[in-house]
């Protein structure tokens, strides 16, 4: 039975369009390469579409903000992409540099696409997110008095974020970039993630956005704060956040369940410290306090905000997904 409304796509190269502008396949492709790997076993003709239908999902997603930022005369310029891949080069030698582009299957082309629409993006979202938030005195008065047990601390707490993938399909609801089939899928995909970090995209947003951790994704990946002697429970991580300053964030570790023999691995994570906090109590004029309660009220409106935001682009964007229709067509290989 064919599906009601499906019609054939405006060129054999076209997978969607976005308000009459073309997705090409071949960009599509490419994508899809990339998000593989160097050494990637080889998905299943099933697995392989459903990796391209959530690729071309982002790509669609990118292409309406991409959109949006131009009719606002913010798309980033050559000098803004070329300055934020100088600060991306700086750890590395040159050698060290194409190596990373080379394990993701990407060029230097490629990633200066990329960061082009990330630092556009972020343009986008700072005028008209950021520019929206106000958080009052009175708005961490009323935080810090519903929540003053939090600020007593028996022993020295870590606030942190997190970015979880787990060795397991997905549960997480709208989370459709990091549906892992197994540890060498969520391996690919936390890099993945963590490129795009260091590429300079929010950390919030990607925790909302790919965490696979339903207790923290809604909030940017917000922990809240953990005891130190939790932390000590895992040295390995210990290791990594205990080496951070505030707004740093780790490598990619592994997690591992704590229950029953062998340690079997769950996931990988990368965490972001917020910040680190000595035993006892915290009272409301400790400037580490208001800057905390500052920093969790932020994100949650900053979250609140970008969620409605996003809706309310893709509610107003005309989106034709060819490829979704031709599956649909067609069937399962």
């Amino acid at each position: 039975m064919p599906v009601a409304g499906c019609r054939r796509a405006p060129g054999a190269d076209v997978v969607a369009t976005v308000n009459g502008k073309q997705i090409l396949r071949s960009d599509l492709d490419r994508y899809y390469e990339a998000s593989l790997g160097e050494n990637a076993q080889k998905p299943s003709p099933v697995e392989a579409d459903i990796r391209r239908l959530q690729l071309l999902h982002q790509m669609i997603q990118d292409e309406i903000l991409q959109q949006q930022a131009a009719k606002e005369n913010l798309t980033a310029t050559d000098e803004d992409v070329n300055a934020r891949l100088t600060e991306i080069k700086a750890p590395y030698t040159q050698d060290e540099f194409y190596n990373q582009l080379k394990q993701r299957n990407l060029t230097l082309d490629d990633f200066k696409r990329q960061l082009r629409r990330t630092l556009t993006t972020n343009k986008l979202l700072n005028k008209e997110i950021e520019s929206r938030i106000n958080i009052t005195d009175a708005q961490i008065t009323a935080y810090y008095n519903q929540h003053k047990a939090e600020f007593d601390f028996v022993e020295p707490q870590y606030h942190l974020a997190q970015i979880a993938v787990t060795t397991s399909p997905s549960r997480q609801p709208g989370n459709l970039s990091n549906k892992a089939t197994g540890a060498a899928d969520a391996k690919k995909k936390i890099e993945a993630l963590h490129t795009r970090l260091e590429s300079g995209e929010d950390f919030g947003t990607l925790a909302m956005n790919s965490s696979d951790d339903p207790n923290t994704a809604s909030n940017g990946g917000d922990m809240g704060f953990v005891a130190e002697s939790a932390l000590r429970g895992d040295p390995e991580i210990y290791a990594a956040v205990s080496q951070l300053k505030p707004d740093q964030f780790t490598g990619v570790l592994s997690l591992y369940d704590s229950q029953g023999p062998g340690h079997k691995l769950t996931g990988y994570a990368i965490f972001k410290l917020i910040g680190r906090e000595p035993a006892g109590q915290r009272e409301l004029s400790d400037p580490r306090v208001q800057q905390t309660i500052h920093g969790l009220l932020h994100e949650s409106e900053k979250q609140l905000l970008q969620t409605a935001y996003f809706e309310m682009l893709q509610d107003q964007a005309k989106v034709r997904n060819y490829y979704a229709e031709q599956i649909l067509r067609q069937g399962a290989p």
